[in-house]
């Protein structure tokens, strides 16, 4: 008989040990604390204080910053990607031959790398990327939350309009037919028209 009072004892630690666990799983997230993102060409900017998307400015591989606004007459596709992630080496080959085919017609990938600026300027000259490539830090993370990136997950991609509002964005790997067929209804549709 002693062990049946054992028994109930530990079912009952059990379940409200399993009752604290789904809780905390279930519980939301505290929100993160104001970021502060990629800087402006004047000074630090932050989610509150960036107006536009084609205000950041990021490190280019060779000289001085460059701002998203370079591109603005354009449809803008920025991918956030790294010289370390599988999907997003992957993807890379797609959005060359887009640029090359599509780039006079108005079509501009400019790619953001969360990475080393030695390992990225490797990787594209080796792989012959045709359209810009900016490298950052943490700032990175940030800006790509901005643009509605809410797991940091690489690759990620946002097409912007020449006003710089967020016309799509594909988190993950992004098929080479659908991203095609999607920028071309981008470059034709009167929102983004020049």
């Amino acid at each position: 008989m002693r062990f049946y009072p054992i028994l109930l004892v530990a079912l009952a630690m059990l379940a409200g040990s399993a009752g604290y666990i789904t809780h905390r799983g279930l519980a939301k997230p505290p929100a993160p604390a104001p970021l502060v993102t990629a800087t402006r060409s004047e000074a630090p900017a932050t989610p509150a204080s960036a107006e536009n998307a084609l205000d950041w400015t990021f490190k280019s591989l060779a000289g001085p910053p460059r701002a998203l606004r370079e591109w603005a007459d354009d449809v803008l596709v920025v991918n956030f990607w790294a010289t370390w992630c599988p999907p997003c080496l992957r993807e890379i080959p797609a959005f060359v031959a887009l640029q090359q085919q599509y780039g006079e017609q108005g079509l501009q990938f400019v790619g953001v790398a969360l990475d080393e600026a030695a390992a990225v300027k490797g990787f594209v000259a080796d792989n012959d990327v045709n359209y810009p490539v900016l490298v950052g830090d943490q700032a990175v993370v940030r800006f790509m939350q901005q643009l509605g990136n809410d797991i940091g997950a690489l690759p990620y991609t946002a097409v912007l309009d020449h006003h710089g509002e967020i016309r799509y964005t594909h988190q993950g790997e992004w098929d080479a037919d659908e991203a095609e067929a999607l920028l071309l209804s981008f470059m034709k549709s009167p929102q983004t028209s020049k």
